[in-house]
């Protein structure tokens, strides 16, 4: 009897992994799902994770009800739970963890290595609710629709408002990243008639061509020439706060810098300088370096500025599809004994 185990947390339920698994191992013999709460509610399990992007995944102690559940377990399935060194340790048959997120925080890869077991992420889980939350910045700050929503519910009637008042079709749109979600944003934005420039060394001419996107040489290229500047690259030692005050320096007064993939690319405070000199229009933020923001912080009072609170993976939508990929990297490892999309399946043999 292989055992799976399913860890569910505030943000995809166990019973998404267990319905998507059923569908799926339907013909598969020996098969046992088993499923886990981890019990921290949304917001502490969100912060959880925000400590394991800076520390690791052993910054976090896995949680006890997790512990309890894990020692016989053969493969786990789970989305923002710790899994570091200690628990691997408490799980000596564990062969497969399928993470339903492309970022990895919060494994220990090498330790997983180590032990012979393969991590599989999923790829392009929310590429769509991110790429939606972009469109959902742009609109918002370009026709000031908080702004005007907080002075009604305020009790005024707000006419006048920073920015440019410019619409989005027709418009050239920098793009720093062209993975999923940047794909994603181009064909979403379709109906708008924009022009995507991108920066991207790792897109191909190919992807590129087929959806109508410019290849920006340089980063500053895509800062210079964006009416709306989105980015939706991925954090690593390379991109590392690699969006510096000579970016924003180049930007034109009516352009919007829009974040919805991490805090860290970015010079936070370079960024803030340029809002609150209004040298840019505006900027839609769901990320911060320190999350929630504090009650006194500055962010909280710059007037040209829509800001959410770190959700733009976070649908129904985003849930249901994590879950059917985690499932299908189950589905294949008990099938072929293979981990194809796996981040360490060379090194452990099993591509």
């Amino acid at each position: 009897m292989t055992s799976v185990l399913v860890i569910g947390d505030r943000f995809i339920p166990a019973s998404s992994y267990a319905d998507a698994l059923a569908e799926r191992l339907g013909d598969i013999p020996g098969v046992e799902v088993r499923t886990v709460v981890w019990r921290a509610d949304k917001a502490e399990q969100h912060r959880l994770q925000q400590v394991m992007e800076v520390q690791g995944a052993g910054a976090v102690p896995p949680p006890p009800e997790v512990l309890a559940a894990v020692s016989d377990a053969e493969i786990v399935c789970l989305h923002f739970a710790p899994i570091g060194r200690a628990l691997l340790e408490a799980a000596p048959a564990l062969r497969l963890v399928a993470v339903a997120r492309a970022g990895l925080e919060n494994v220990d890869v090498p330790a997983a290595t180590d032990r012979g077991v393969a991590v599989v992420p999923v790829q392009g889980r929310n590429a769509g609710a991110v790429a939606e939350l972009a469109i959902g910045f742009m609109l918002a700050e370009a026709r000031n629709i908080a702004r005007a929503d907080a002075s009604v519910k305020s009790g005024g009637w707000r006419k006048d408002f920073p920015g440019a008042r410019i619409e989005i079709a027709g418009r050239t749109i920098g793009m720093v990243g062209f993975g999923h979600v940047g794909r994603t944003l181009v064909r979403r934005l379709s109906g708008f008639e924009c022009h995507p420039v991108v920066f991207d060394p790792y897109a191909s001419d190919e992807d590129l061509s087929e959806h109508g996107a410019r290849r920006a040489d340089t980063l500053d290229e895509v800062f210079a020439e964006g009416d709306f500047v989105v980015v939706q690259a991925r954090h690593t030692p390379e991109t590392d706060r690699f969006i510096t005050a000579k970016h924003f320096a180049l930007m034109k007064p009516s352009a919007y810098f829009i974040n919805v993939a991490r805090s860290r690319l970015v010079d936070n405070d370079a960024l803030y300088a340029a809002l609150s000199a209004g040298r840019i229009a505006g900027a839609g933020l769901d990320v911060f370096d320190e999350e929630p923001l504090t009650a006194d912080s500055p962010w909280r009072n710059l007037d040209n500025v829509t800001i959410t609170t770190h959700f733009g993976g976070d649908t129904e939508d985003t849930n249901t599809t994590s879950a059917k990929l985690v499932a299908d990297a189950v589905t294949e490892f008990l099938r072929t004994g293979k981990a194809p999309g796996g981040v360490n399946a060379a090194e452990l043999g099993l591509t």
